[in-house]
């Protein structure tokens, strides 16, 4: 074989290793938390605590117009009351776009509540809340955020939770302008998570810790104005099938708390137009 080839062939297998062992330091920095936010285990688990000083987070190195991104995630054990623990894109400025998973903790013995949300151009108030039908203190469980320009779905273990479409047709915002970061983060937001602001978070359990492992992002890496991805990307045209809508009306039936779709004391003059059914 010519040292062409060998050179050729080698770079090609170093592609493939370095994007199937893609890495916490390879793929993100932790953004905050002066030392709380810690990568272990040469990149394959990062975790962050949160005590009465400070919370922690970290955030993806690149922007994205569009990906996916899988997360496993092990959340704060027994008493995370007053506590949140997220995992969502984000894009800059005041008129920002963000998919948001944020787990709102709870007393020990009561679940966690999933709390969703999407914002186009600063505005947001298209909240779902699940419960999880399992204990997500207890192992990893992972986590999916797709984002194409048509419909955005999240996945709990591959199971959708929530699909949100791009309705623009119907005079519905949506996010596809603007390239979006992935940010994660532990922080103390006791005046809201549990029960409203009821419950405090409780400082003799402190530090609390939540972990993440197992990062893969496959997206259109933005940079300097430009988007670059294969369109032929499975996720970039991924619908939801007969079975996924199947699953995703099981969950919604038996695990959701809240939908903004039903909320007629916020919306009084009539439910979001994304809400119609035909929408």
């Amino acid at each position: 074989m010519s040292p062409f080839k060998i050179f050729f062939f080698a770079a090609l297998l170093a592609a493939v290793f370095s994007f199937s062992a893609a890495d916490f330091n390879s793929d993100v920095n932790v953004a905050w938390g002066n030392g709380r936010g810690k990568i272990l285990n040469n990149g394959q688990l990062l975790t962050l605590s949160l005590d009465r000083s400070s919370g922690s987070g970290f955030q993806s190195k690149t922007e994205y117009l569009f990906g996916k991104i899988d997360m496993q995630i092990k959340l704060v054990p027994g008493n995370s009351a007053g506590t949140v623990t997220t995992f969502y894109l984000k894009s800059e400025g005041s008129t920002w776009d963000e998919i948001d998973f944020e787990f709102l903790g709870n007393m020990s013995g009561d679940p966690y509540t999933l709390h969703t949300n999407v914002y186009t151009q600063g505005k947001g108030d298209k909240e779902q809340q699940f419960y999880l039908w399992f204990d997500p203190t207890a192992n990893f469980h992972t986590y999916s955020i797709l984002w194409n320009p048509q419909r955005i779905i999240l996945t709990v273990d591959g199971t959708p939770i929530r699909e949100f479409k791009n309705s623009e047709s119907i005079g519905v915002l949506f996010p596809k302008s603007k390239p979006m970061r992935m940010y994660a983060s532990l922080w103390n937001a006791d005046d809201w998570a549990t029960r409203g602001g009821l419950v405090k978070t409780d400082w003799s359990k402190a530090p609390f810790m939540a972990s993440y492992r197992n990062i893969k992002i496959e997206g259109c890496v933005h940079i300097n104005g430009r988007s670059s991805c294969s369109p032929s990307s499975s996720w970039y045209t991924q619908q939801m099938d007969a079975t996924s809508q199947a699953r995703l009306r099981w969950v919604q039936k038996n695990y959701m708390i809240y939908n903004y779709c039903t909320d007629r004391k916020r919306f009084p003059q009539g439910i979001p137009r994304e809400c119609a059914p035909s929408a």
